[in-house]
């Protein structure tokens, strides 16, 4: 298994690129939560908190597939300048406006702002791994990389969050969440060896995207989204009827343990024969655990099966980015990735905005048939994933740009 991993990080500037991207990708864990956190505390209502932070994540999503576009066409340098910026001034005119008292849609705007700039450093390091691995037998390692640190940062996030949130201030969990992107974001920009080229001009004239095969994948990453959302709230507000509202980040980050187990588990494993089947399996599992869990009346057993059905996550996602590479041409492998990503933050919004309805209707444990529906329609779309290649694809008929 330490093989495996230390042949890929030997490559250049992979281990460098793949620990900087870690810091960056913090505020993926800490920026929902906390405008949870900090919007309910200030207004005693989950509805509005979910509304916030879906405003949020919508505008993240909705900006996330130009950003790699860019990315892409000019290089990942200059895009990571800009965004990182944007982003840390985003968050501090959200802070403002929330000292301040601002009505909405203020507080909404500058949430927005922040989304849009949101760093799309998960795909553009995963680019990176593509660029500098010819092998590409070795990529499920390096997949298994980045799975694990994006669950690293969902064991720290939750719990940092939190305790900065109730225990510092409650400004500075959103405040590190910004330092991290901020930060991370322009230490990459620094790393030019291990970027890809940029495409320039020639992206107008590439290949196309390829949808025939994409499109599957981000309407399930759409499903994982909902689950990720959904999850988000309904833990902190089950917490929170138990009286122990600290415990949200801790049983948050005991769900992405699970995860990370299981990604590193996979690393040292070949790379998977059938990543369709892996995918469609994974969330079934996954979807299926969430619905006992409307039964649960403690926070000690949650945290168990949460724990339990964190195992599904990173062989879902490890699969998929499989999946993208496959589909896509590496002219646009960037964009690809970020649609993915795209598709899980659109997810995120309407499923932490749903969660939150319901569960100041009918309490948190209604909350949980959320995860479970969206689970069980992602099983049924993952079924119209292609199995062939991009490459047998365009071979047979030309595919919509």
């Amino acid at each position: 298994m330490l093989r495996k991993y230390r042949e890929a990080l030997a490559y250049p500037g992979a281990a460098l690129f793949s620990f900087t991207a870690l810091w960056s990708r913090l505020p993926l864990s800490m920026a929902g939560l906390g405008i949870v956190l900090l919007v309910e505390g200030r207004t005693d209502s989950f509805r509005q908190a979910g509304v916030v932070s879906a405003a949020y994540v919508l505008s993240a999503a909705a900006f996330g597939p130009l950003q790699g576009r860019l990315a892409d066409r000019f290089g990942q340098g200059r895009v990571l300048w800009v965004v990182g910026l944007v982003y840390a001034v985003g968050i501090a005119a959200f802070l403002y406006s929330i000292e301040e008292g601002w009505s909405a849609p203020w507080p909404h705007a500058c949430a927005v702002l922040a989304g849009l700039a949101t760093p799309q450093t998960g795909s553009m390091v995963r680019a990176r791994w593509i660029h500098v691995i010819g092998d590409r037998t070795r990529l499920n390692t390096a997949f298994s990389i980045e799975a694990v640190l994006d669950e690293a940062v969902f064991i720290v996030g939750p719990v940092l969050v939190t305790f900065l949130t109730y225990q510092v201030s409650e400004y500075s969990g959103l405040l590190c969440a910004a330092a991290a992107a901020l930060l991370g974001s322009w230490a990459l920009a620094l790393q030019r060896g291990s970027a890809p080229p940029p495409a320039g001009r020639r992206t107008s004239h590439a290949p196309p995207l390829n949808w025939r095969g994409l499109w599957p994948l981000v309407a399930v990453a759409v499903a994982l989204g909902i689950v990720f959302g959904s999850a988000e709230v309904i833990i902190a507000a089950f917490v929170d009827e138990q009286g122990h509202k600290d415990a949200a980040g801790v049983v948050l980050a005991v769900w992405a343990a699970g995860s990370l187990l299981a990604g590193i588990a996979v690393g040292a494993l070949p790379q998977a024969v059938d990543p369709v089947r892996r995918l469609r399996v994974s969330i079934l599992l996954l979807s299926v655990v969430f619905g006992p869990m409307a039964l649960v009346s403690d926070i000690p057993l949650l945290a168990v099966m949460m724990f339990l059905g964190g195992f599904m996550i990173s062989p879902a996602l490890i699969a998929m980015v499989h999946l993208v590479e496959t589909q896509v041409p590496a002219s646009r492998l960037t964009e690809a990735l970020t649609w993915t990503t795209t598709g899980m933050a659109v997810g995120v919004a309407p499923g932490a905005a749903v969660a939150g309805s319901l569960i100041d209707s009918h309490g948190a444990s209604a909350g949980f048939l959320v995860p479970l529906v969206a689970g069980l329609a992602g099983t049924a779309v993952a079924w119209m994933v292609p199995t062939r290649t991009r490459e047998a694809q365009v071979s047979g008929s030309a595919d919509s740009h």
